[in-house]
């Protein structure tokens, strides 16, 4: 059974400009994302799918194949993942139950094992997806908003007095990857819905970024697991 990664990474990132090729803890960010895939083992090709030729050779540094350039109309900020990955699968000619994970170009803390537990929940199945997700770290059925007046109001008054162990866990996209078979992405079938087996990942090791604040915090975060030994870089060093 044939197995692809593709990473999608644009060039026209806005808040953070430059994210996919900015040096993260030294490095460029989307490198650490093309290596583990590498490192996985799990995979026949590992493929970026860009509109941007900086990214592009930088990708093929690390040893990613680049076999095309994404057109513009899947890079601008409207583009939905799926489309990315089915535009790719076409261009590459895989099919059916062939499988694809895309692989966030920024998910420095994603680990090799997470990668290995979603192909597994995938084949050992007859689900379409399997995906990363971590829980929220406080109840959102306690979440509030600020009203037009600038007084707070519960999004669910009905949980008012309902103790948070007594609530059901609730979780959300980790950003990390999303496995698949290759019909599922061409035909961008809704991807979080019964067709999807959800991979836990712990939230110490999931941080999404989109903004300033959430690099700083990734980094951070980054520095303390890697000095704890908890990330593929410390495992496959040397």
């Amino acid at each position: 059974m044939r197995a692809v990664a593709i990473i999608p990474a644009r060039g026209g990132s806005k808040r953070i400009p430059g994210k996919n090729v900015k040096l993260f803890a030294g490095r460029p960010m989307i490198g650490r994302s093309i290596e583990l895939a590498l490192r996985a083992g799990c995979f026949d090709r590992v493929v970026v799918s860009t509109d941007c030729d900086r990214i592009a050779d930088i990708a093929l540094g690390f040893g990613a194949e680049v076999p095309f350039v994404r057109p513009p109309a899947l890079a601008d900020d409207h583009t939905p993942m799926l489309s990315v990955v089915s535009h790719a699968l076409a261009s590459l000619g895989y099919q059916g139950n062939d499988l694809a994970c895309c692989i966030c170009a920024t998910a420095p803390l994603l680990v090799a094992e997470d990668l290995l537990r979603g192909r597994a929940a995938l084949v050992d199945s007859d689900a379409d997806f399997s995906v990363s997700v971590t829980t929220f770290p406080f109840p959102i059925q306690r979440a509030v908003r600020v009203t037009a007046s600038g007084r707070l109001a519960m999004f669910d008054p009905n949980s008012y007095l309902t103790r948070s162990q007594d609530l059901e866990e609730t979780y959300h996209d980790a950003a990390q990857f999303y496995w698949g078979r290759a019909r599922a992405f061409l035909e961008e079938q809704h991807i979080f819905g019964n067709g999807t087996i959800p991979v836990a990942i712990p939230r110490y090791r999931v941080q999404d970024i989109d903004t300033v604040e959430d690099w700083l915090k990734a980094e951070a975060m980054y520095k303390s697991l890697s000095e704890l030994g908890l990330l593929d870089a410390n495992r496959f060093s040397g």
